[in-house]
């Protein structure tokens, strides 16, 4: 599989207060040119619909349905690309900064707690610290999970919350392909106690395709890192295949794993993840209609989404648009069908990356509004704290 697990120490990643990782260029999906073929009648396309609240373009007034989310508040400003949010038990946030490589505890109050910066995490292009997920066993064994790139290659590592520092990382997994570009990055434990990773093709879309190669792929593996029982193969971590760049990942109340998926010059993808599927990237993208490809259950212009985060609250899942700027509710059903997506936030606070759901029922979302060189934009990045 081209994966190597290890229970060692991390030689070369480090958890130190305090240390910063260098600058790196844009933190965004490339800006394709956007086109709408009028080829392709079947596209289950989520066509934009009034923003905020207005009335929806089928004419149904919004107050049928629905009311818009508001936003509570920003908790936190002047961070460096937040990526990854995870809760803890106890209510708080663990943060990840893809640029700085640093390690944050927030709490309900918008307190910022430093528990470490990873060294080791190489921050280029897309590719940097980007997900962390808590153990479902945190009360007992204090583990985070962390999703980074490091100078060879993208892989999972987990480290123990000891007090307020995080202990030394070791590995889950690694030998997971990394570029400059679609690196994936969002892990996530699932109902099953099993985590899932996502991976992206880097730039080399054939890779989505190859079974051997962990690019292009949702993984599903132990806590240790080995392949989860049930896989489709059971000595490969591959959970499903044929994705360009996952960067959402998120489960309804029936247990149903959706993921949201960056397309390259025409659709942006909302799937539902079947155990095995095969998503058709680079055959296909969008919805092509062939047997051997599972359809998205909505795509968008890549102008009006570009997704990252997912979540779902409320009945309905939250995703957020970098380049659409703007946050996307989409309702879903209990018969495995998604619809009546609608767009709020369209331009306020610039790139949306990340949505998490709080304990207390409350979405966290996160900005990307870094420039090239990691400098600060005047719109800076921050934690705004929303009501659904």
């Amino acid at each position: 599989m081209g994966a190597v697990r290890s229970r060692l120490a991390l030689g070369s990643l480090v958890v130190l207060l305090g240390t910063t990782a260098g600058c790196s260029g844009p933190d965004a999906e490339p800006i394709p040119r956007v086109t709408q073929p009028t080829d392709l009648p079947s596209q289950p396309t989520a066509a934009p619909s009034a923003d905020d609240g207005g009335e929806p373009e089928d004419g149904t007034p919004s107050g049928s349905r629905s009311g818009p989310p508001e936003v509570v508040d920003t908790l936190v400003e002047g961070l460096e690309v937040p990526w990854g949010v995870a809760f803890l038990p106890d209510g708080d946030a663990v943060v990840t900064e893809r640029i700085s490589g640093r390690v944050l505890r927030i709490d309900a109050a918008g307190e910022v707690s430093p528990l470490g910066t990873v060294v080791g995490a190489v921050p280029q292009g897309e590719a940097g610290l980007l997900g962390v997920a808590v153990s479902p066993d945190f009360r007992s064994d204090r583990t985070l999970f962390l999703y980074l790139t490091t100078g060879t290659d993208n892989r999972v590592v987990r480290a123990r919350l000891d007090g307020s520092r995080l202990g030394r990382p070791t590995v889950v997994l690694d030998g997971i392909p990394a570029g400059f570009i679609h690196d994936g990055g969002r892990i996530a434990f699932g109902p099953d106690d099993q985590l899932y990773v996502t991976t992206g093709e880097t730039g080399d879309p054939e890779l989505a395709q190859d079974p051997r190669s962990l690019a292009g792929k949702i993984l599903r593996i132990t806590p240790d890192g080995d392949p989860a029982p049930g896989n489709p193969d059971p000595d490969s971590p591959v959970w499903s295949l044929g994705h360009r760049n996952v960067q959402g990942l998120a489960w309804d109340d029936e247990g149903r794993l959706w993921a949201s998926e960056f397309g390259d010059s025409e659709w942006d993808e909302l799937n539902l993840v079947e155990k095995g599927g095969n998503y058709g990237w680079p055959r296909v993208e969008g919805a092509g209609g062939d047997p051997s490809y599972v359809d998205p259950q909505l795509v968008w212009p890549v102008d009006q989404a570009s997704p990252s985060g997912l979540a779902f609250a409320d009945g309905h899942l939250w995703m957020a648009g970098l380049r659409g700027q703007r946050l996307w509710r989409i309702a879903v059903s209990p018969v495995d069908q998604a619809s009546e997506p609608r767009a709020f936030l369209t331009g306020r606070y610039g790139r949306l990356r990340t949505v998490a759901l709080a304990p207390d029922g409350r979405l966290w979302l996160t900005t990307s509004n870094r420039d090239g060189r990691g400098e600060p934009t005047p719109a800076d990045d921050r934690i705004l704290r929303i009501e659904p």
